[in-house]
């Protein structure tokens, strides 16, 4: 009996087959391994939500105005000078007080021009006097030369004569005029209403027609003028303003510092030309100033406003974002998920974003208004209670644990 033999080469392949089968085993081990491993791992957890505060679109009537800023005129100013030379007697006002027109300001020594008319007057009277007696011969001449006893050159050089006197009274009488208007010149009165200055001369000086400083500077400063210029882009706006209202625009004028709200007028002048020098227009305003809020060379803030905007959607300006594509906002869904939305924002006025009528977003619509900076798109939110409100929150939660 024989015995059977191995060939090497099934020998060899038995090899291959165990070792594949062992290697598929191992794998399905590893595998279920890792599985359970997975298994016994926590899921990843999802973002936190970002606290954030949010606001929401209004729809209300925003005023649409200009701003500038400007300085305070009085409304009408005027330097009061003598107009003859003379000594100044006395001054009839008080520094810094308030004026009437019409009231006495200063008195010049009036007696050398009163001397004038009254030799004037002298003048008249002996001129007058030689003319009546002119007018008797040329009744007498006119009568003789009816009876042939003067002759017709007599007759026309009487009658001359009288023409010669009449013309020597209107002379007079002139002079008179004029000796009467330099007298009056010798009281100075107001000639506007308003607030005098210092006094720049003192009595008992001499003063003279050309004089540069005069004796006093009256300024008006109720009513009171504002002077202010604005882009010349903002012409033809004002131009169709003015157009549309059947009243002056209105404008008001703001302190430099706080911003207070220190008169309201209206404007009175928009300047028939643009300042090529620096591309502006100029414009003025007068106001009421009973209270003297307003004063000669103050400089403040101006808002020309121009109609009502109504219907304008708005936001809280801090909402609004800025990059390279222009200004956006993240608007929150339903889902408290925030999304970078576009918007057209037309203006900024008071702290408010004025939109645009296409602005991108809807009255109603949830707006993040602090916290940005913390949001990515898709990012879900919470609203973080202001600290007023968190405060109250908190003092009702310790009242209602102490009524426990």
């Amino acid at each position: 009996m024989t015995t059977p033999t191995h060939t090497p080469k099934r020998t060899s392949l038995a090899i291959a087959v165990t070792a594949a089968i062992l290697a598929a085993a191992g794998a399905g081990g590893w595998l279920q391994m890792q599985r359970a491993n997975a298994a016994d791992q926590p899921q990843a957890k999802e973002a936190p939500p970002v606290a954030v505060s949010l606001t929401s679109v209004q729809e209300r009537d925003v005023p649409l105005y200009l701003a500038g800023v400007g300085t305070v005129t009085a409304n009408a100013s005027v330097t009061v000078k003598v107009r003859i030379d003379g000594q100044l007697d006395k001054v009839g006002f008080k520094e810094g007080e308030d004026v009437k027109k019409g009231q006495l300001l200063a008195q010049i020594d009036p007696r050398a021009l009163q001397a004038q008319l009254a030799q004037a007057e002298a003048q008249r009277a002996k001129d007058a006097a030689q003319l009546a007696n002119a007018r008797l011969d040329l009744q007498r001449y006119t009568t003789l030369r009816g009876q042939d006893a003067a002759t017709q050159q007599q007759l026309d050089t009487q009658k001359a004569l009288v023409s010669q006197l009449e013309a020597a009274v209107k002379t007079d009488e002139a002079q008179i005029s004029y000796a009467k208007v330099q007298v009056s010149y010798t009281t100075i009165t107001a000639p506007i209403s308003g607030r005098v200055g210092a006094r720049l001369v003192d009595p008992g000086n001499i003063v003279h027609a050309t004089d540069a400083s005069g004796l006093v500077v009256i300024n008006q400063i109720d009513p009171i003028t504002l002077l202010f210029t604005l882009p010349e882009e903002a012409v033809p706006a004002i131009n169709r303003a003015q157009l549309g209202s059947k009243q002056s625009l209105k404008v008001t004028a703001y302190a430099r510092e706080s911003q207070e709200a220190l008169a309201t007028g209206k404007l009175i002048l928009l300047d028939n030309q643009i300042n090529t020098t620096n591309g502006t227009v100029q414009l003025k305003a007068r106001f009421e100033n009973a209270e003297h809020k307003l004063w000669p060379g103050q400089y403040v803030n101006v808002r020309l406003q121009m109609h009502d905007h109504g219907n304008a959607l708005t936001l809280p300006a801090a909402a609004i974002q800025r990059n390279q594509q222009g200004t956006y906002v993240y608007a929150v869904d339903e889902q408290d998920k925030a999304a970078m939305k576009p918007v057209k924002v037309e203006r900024i006025q008071d702290g408010i974003a004025v939109l645009a009528a296409d602005a991108g977003v809807a009255a109603g619509q949830r707006v993040v208004l602090d916290g940005q900076y913390k949001l990515k798109p898709g990012a879900k939110i919470v609203e973080s209670k202001p600290p007023q409100k968190a405060a109250a929150d908190a003092k009702k939660d310790d009242a209602k644990g102490n009524a426990k």
